[in-house]
């Protein structure tokens, strides 16, 4: 049976480093046999499908695919849409109440647990609140991203050591799930 996947790019295209055009993405995907190949913005989200693998099988592949035809490691989440749908569904926040600016989801490559963010006192970030899901952290941000001291707290390499994260904005949250789910 196809599946229908996005692949979640960390850290491309921000700020002139690691470098990946869409284009040349879209036709790498294409090379290894993903069909319904699309991209979203330029910031590192991919659409495909498939009927061979699991999310962390085409991940590890795309990873090491990506590595030799651009040069450099990019850490890669794949996520059916099932899971996409799920993580919208999901939301403890009123989404539809609030911008999008206000409103991310990091994904994580695995489960996590709230004893790994312990050392982070909600309380000191009032009005920012986050909260978890399955694989995935839940960020209020009135002010936005850019502005958010918590989103900063969240981020220290050493919450998350050993995992994968990378954080999408809301808009491109509910994009990423309509477009699996064609």
């Amino acid at each position: 049976m196809t599946t229908r996947y996005a692949a979640l790019l960390r850290g491309i295209n921000v700020g002139g480093n690691k470098k990946v055009p869409m284009a040349e993405l879209r036709a790498l995907l294409t090379e290894l046999g993903y069909g319904d190949v699309g991209t979203y913005l330029q910031s590192g989200n991919a659409v495909f499908s498939t009927d061979r693998g699991d999310e962390e099988s085409l991940a590890a592949e795309l990873a090491e695919a990506m590595e030799k035809h651009f040069g450099f490691t990019i850490g890669v989440l794949v996520r059916d849409h099932a899971y996409l749908k799920a993580v919208r569904e999901a939301c403890p926040f009123p989404a539809a109440e609030l911008e999008a600016r206000q409103l991310h989801v990091t994904y994580f490559s695995g489960p996590i647990d709230a004893e790994r963010f312990a050392q982070v006192d909600p309380a000191a970030f009032v009005p920012e609140e986050f909260r978890f899901g399955d694989r995935a952290l839940y960020l209020y941000a009135p002010d936005g991203l850019g502005r958010s001291k918590l989103a900063q707290a969240l981020s220290r390499p050493r919450l998350l050591k050993g995992i994968t994260a990378t954080s999408r904005n809301w808009n491109t949250v509910v994009k990423l799930e309509e477009l699996t789910g064609v």
